[in-house]
């Protein structure tokens, strides 16, 4: 059993240093080039996955380039700064909440002087 769970690990280990290696930009690959890197995960067990995810890829924030970007297929980059989604953008939510304060002050408006909204056509 030790035996079989060790070889499952190292098959994971590498399977999963292989995809992160391929999907790395060539920009972010240290040491070696990426093709060699690759030999290298698949060839050695446990040295190259390991010696790929201590030190094969630059990790550090913003190392992405926009070469990394434009080869995303429109993707947010890992380390992009700003908003995600219009819900974690200040200046829209500021916008959404000017526009409900406005259509209440409007409904508002309109309950107080008995307008029930534009006339119906005739």
């Amino acid at each position: 059993m030790p035996r079989a769970l060790l070889a499952v690990a190292s098959i994971a280990l590498t399977v999963f240093a292989l995809a992160d290696c391929i999907q790395t930009a060539d920009s972010r690959v240290r040491g070696i080039p990426k093709w060699a890197w690759i030999i290298l995960v698949v060839l050695i067990p446990w040295v190259g996955p390991i010696t790929w995810l201590l030190v094969g890829k630059d990790r550090t924030p913003g190392a992405d380039d926009l070469g990394a970007r434009n080869g995303s297929r429109g993707r947010p980059a890992p380390g992009r700064s700003g908003p995600l989604a219009p819900d974690e953008d200040p200046d829209f939510l500021r916008r959404l909440d000017e526009e409900i304060r406005r259509e209440r002050r409007e409904r508002e408006q309109r309950d107080r002087h008995g307008d029930d909204g534009p006339p119906s056509p005739a």
